[in-house]
C-alpha cells in the first residue's frame, strides 16, 4: 500500500456506511472499515477519532454553512428569517446525498449511543447558530430560543426529507417545515403548504 490513498476518508465513510448496514454499529469494528476501504487502522484514525464519527463527519462544514448564511443575512432580518436562510442554505450540502443520508440516518435510529451523540451534534449546532445570533446584536433569551427551534425545523424538515422517495429538494423540505412552524407561533393550527 502506498503512502497516499487517494479520497482516503471518504472511502473510510463508505465502508463504514456498508458494514453498519450489513452487520450493525455494534458488531463493526474500525479494523474491518480500514480493510473494507484497503486502508489501515492508523489511516483510519487520522480521519476519525472514532467509529461513531464517521457518522458525523461533515458536522464542522455544516457548523460553518449555518454561521456564515446567518452572519450574512440582512440586517433588516429577522432572526428567524436569518436562521430559515442557514437552512436552506445547509440543505444544499445533503441535496445529492438523498440515500447516503437515509442509509445513515437508519443506522443512527438502531442505535441509543448514536442517537445520543447526534442530539449533541445538534446542540452545538444550535449554540454556534445563538453565537452567531447574537454577533448580529440578538440578545438571549431571543437568540437561544430562535436558535433552538431553528434547529427543530432542521431536524424535522430532514425527517421529512429522508422519508421521501425519488430526488426531493431538501430546501423546499425546509421552506414549508419553517412556514408550518410560524403559523403554528401565529396561531394558526395548520398551514397549506402545497
Amino acid at each position: 500500500m502506498g503512502r497516499w490513498e487517494p479520497n482516503a476518508r471518504g472511502r473510510l465513510e463508505q465502508a463504514a456506511l456498508e458494514l453498519y448496514g450489513e452487520r450493525g454499529y455494534e458488531q463493526t469494528t474500525v479494523a474491518e472499515i480500514a480493510k473494507r476501504a484497503g486502508l489501515t487502522e492508523r489511516t483510519f484514525f487520522r480521519h476519525f477519532a472514532d467509529k461513531r464519527e464517521v457518522l458525523f463527519g461533515g458536522q464542522g462544514a455544516l457548523r460553518e454553512v449555518f454561521v456564515h448564511a446567518v452572519a450574512e443575512a440582512p440586517d433588516s432580518a429577522a432572526p428567524i428569517d436569518a436562521i430559515a436562510a442557514a437552512l436552506e442554505a445547509a440543505g444544499a450540502l445533503f441535496q445529492e446525498r438523498h440515500e447516503h443520508s437515509q442509509r445513515r440516518q437508519a443506522i443512527i435510529a438502531a442505535n441509543a449511543e448514536l442517537l445520543e451523540r447526534e442530539l449533541i451534534k445538534l446542540a452545538s449546532l444550535a449554540e454556534a447558530i445563538a453565537d452567531a445570533l447574537r454577533l448580529r446584536g440578538i440578545t438571549d433569551p431571543a437568540a437561544s430560543l430562535a436558535a433552538e427551534a431553528g434547529i427543530a425545523v432542521f431536524r424535522v424538515a430532514f425527517a421529512r426529507w429522508i422519508g421521501e422517495t425519488g430526488r426531493p429538494d431538501l430546501s423546499r423540505v425546509i421552506r414549508e417545515s419553517m412556514d408550518e412552524l410560524k403559523a403554528v407561533t401565529a396561531g394558526a393550527s395548520r398551514v397549506d403548504t402545497r
